[in-house]
């Protein structure tokens, strides 16, 4: 099994790559999916996250209001996000690591992790993947294509590694610049080049 980390900062396209490795048999582990499933109601993650940060970021049906706490950990005090980060990470760790056990000994198991610079996990794959873009890149993606404030989308991208401390930690890197053509090929390149690890490993 190849473990390989996948991230990249907000609005690089990191999803894309995810989807195209798929496409070339990559087994995704998507950390973002999963953040999202420890925290559905019901789940202890949110009976922690609700303790931690008061009823006002429950909606009235019971889910996370996304918005109301985004709020607080993005445009407060960080040291709220570091709360956040504490309750929800052990949970995604645990469930990433069960998924990982169910895929097959010979699989190229790609953990897509937005936060992996940030929280100094590369070390644990066999090797990461950064997926690149320009900051203007950035932010036009996230205002035009996610429907983001200026404000909102600069504040997200200032709460996560900057572009130097990505790369610093890449062994490939995906630059996500250009028209989707290229991302293809990029891709597929990558791809060879896993399968290469894989199977040297085998």
């Amino acid at each position: 099994m190849l473990r390989v980390g996948l991230t990249g900062g907000i609005g690089a396209g990191k999803s894309e790559v995810s989807r195209l490795l798929v496409g070339h048999g990559a087994v995704l582990i998507d950390s973002d999916r999963i953040a999202r499933e420890v925290v559905e109601p019901g789940t202890p993650g949110l009976a922690a996250v609700a303790e931690e940060f008061g009823p006002g970021i429950l909606a009235p049906d019971g889910t996370l209001d996304r918005p109301a706490l985004g709020a607080i950990v993005f445009f407060a005090d960080p040291d709220r996000l570091a709360a956040l980060n504490a309750i929800v990470h052990p949970l995604v760790r645990d469930r990433s690591a069960e998924l990982e056990k169910a895929a097959g000994p010979d699989s190229v198991v790609v953990h897509d992790v937005p936060l992996l610079t940030e929280n100094g996990l590369a070390p644990l794959y066999d090797l990461v993947i950064v997926v690149d873009a320009a900051p203007e890149t950035q932010l036009d993606r996230l205002v035009r294509l996610r429907g983001m404030t200026e404000a909102d989308a600069r504040a997200r991208m200032a709460a996560q590694a900057t572009r130097e401390q990505r790369r610093a930690v890449a062994d490939l890197v995906i630059d996500n610049d250009g028209p989707v053509e290229e991302l293809v090929a990029r891709v597929r390149e990558v791809w060879a080049e896993l399968s290469r690890r894989a199977a040297a490993q085998g």
